[in-house]
């Protein structure tokens, strides 16, 4: 656009308006939600070029509008008015033909719709399109110089502009509303994944412990209290996942594994070995965390669906490696009959894996056991 479109003879002028522009929406992106940036787009065009009464709307792409956020209206006039704009009349005319549309007098425009009961009277109208390349993102449209006068070329110039400077506004809260979507689902698959592989393996080996207990004649109350400790434990847990408190201070590997296999309630007819070293592992506390809940599904799964007599876990790492081997005699099985990761517990192994940077190795043969090891490099995590 040029001057000689936009006649501003002083260039200072110019600058000024820019400058003006640019800091109005910089105010109007740290709304935060799209519907805040919309709300403060519309109020800041408003005293931009001093109109009694400012819009904009968001199409929904079917002909109407999303969003429509006003200023220059009280709440209580807005709550009296019959409906807000349905994208009819003028505002779809900008929606279509996506270019500016200046009247001094709506009502002399044949595609005027009108308004509706109860909504203010209105006289000029200064509408124009808001733009990303193809894409129409709004409709930023004035009523009404507080003057009086109708509007003119510059304060087209300067809606214009401050359309070009919105459109950047709005993309960006549509990206960051996008993003924390796009968190939140990141968030629910991990506790998702936790909670999985750590509290409901816990409640299961719990409840096998229960039902043991109830057909034994010989109870002892200290078989009881320990199987009480680890249901609060658990409930602990539980409550440090929804918090998200994962924070709990680093074991050793070995350590780990221990209380692991506590947790897991093994039947006494299964033989537990444990080959790790008693130092503390070489990650934080939250990728260790994720490292154990991999290997609590493996010892897991070889406890219910093995039929083992015999489980080994191992642990070892060199400068660039760290290992979980967990091994069982159990009946094994072909895995050119399964797929490599069928079932969600090993879904969730090769997945948690891969998010460390690791991969997972299954080795297994009907009448063979299974040997599964997990691989993670050592770095920054």
């Amino acid at each position: 656009m040029t001057s000689d479109e936009y006649p501003l003879q002083d260039v200072s002028i110019i600058l000024n308006n820019l400058k003006d522009i640019a800091s109005s929406v910089m105010y109007a992106a740290k709304g935060g939600s799209v519907e805040q940036v919309l709300e403060r787009i519309a109020q800041v065009s408003s005293t931009l070029v001093k109109a009694r009464y400012a819009a904009l709307g968001v199409p929904d792409g079917k002909g109407g509008l999303k969003y429509f956020k006003v200023a220059g209206l009280t709440p209580e006039q807005i709550k009296h008015i019959q409906h807000l704009p349905l994208g009819k009349g003028l505002l779809g005319v900008v929606m279509n033909e996506r270019k500016p549309l200046r009247l001094e007098r709506m009502v002399d425009d044949a595609r005027s719709s009108g308004f509706c009961a109860a909504h203010p009277s209105m006289t000029s109208f200064l509408g124009v399109p808001i733009q990303a390349a193809a894409q129409l993102l709004g409709i930023l449209y004035l009523c009404d110089r507080k003057d009086g006068k109708p509007f003119n070329d510059q304060d087209q110039w300067l809606v214009e502009t401050m359309a070009g400077y919105a459109a950047l506004a709005i993309t960006g809260a549509q990206l960051s509303e996008q993003q924390s979507r796009l968190n939140i689902l990141e968030e629910r698959e991990r506790i998702g994944m936790e909670l999985h592989d750590g509290v409901i393996q816990s409640l299961y080996a719990i409840g096998m412990h229960l039902d043991l207990l109830r057909t034994d004649e010989h109870i002892h109350p200290s078989d009881l209290k320990s199987t009480i400790d680890n249901l609060n434990i658990v409930i602990e847990d539980i409550r440090r996942y929804i918090l998200n408190l994962g924070t709990s201070n680093i074991k050793t590997v070995y350590i780990c594994l221990r209380d692991l296999l506590d947790r897991l309630h093994i039947p006494g007819s299964i033989r537990v070995e444990i080959d790790a070293p008693d130092e503390p592992p070489p990650f934080r506390p939250a990728a260790f965390e994720a490292i154990c809940q991999i290997a609590n599904e493996a010892i897991s799964n070889a406890v219910r669906h093995a039929n083992a007599t015999s489980i080994s876990i191992s642990s070892r790492q060199d400068l660039d490696l760290f290992q979980i081997v967990v091994e069982d005699n159990g009946e094994g099985f072909d895995l050119s009959k399964m797929g490599t990761f069928e079932g969600l517990g090993l879904r969730n192994i090769q997945h948690r894996a891969y998010l460390y940077g690791g991969h997972v190795n299954i080795d297994s043969a009907p009448g063979k056991g299974t040997r599964l090891t997990i691989t993670v490099p050592i770095r920054a995590i």
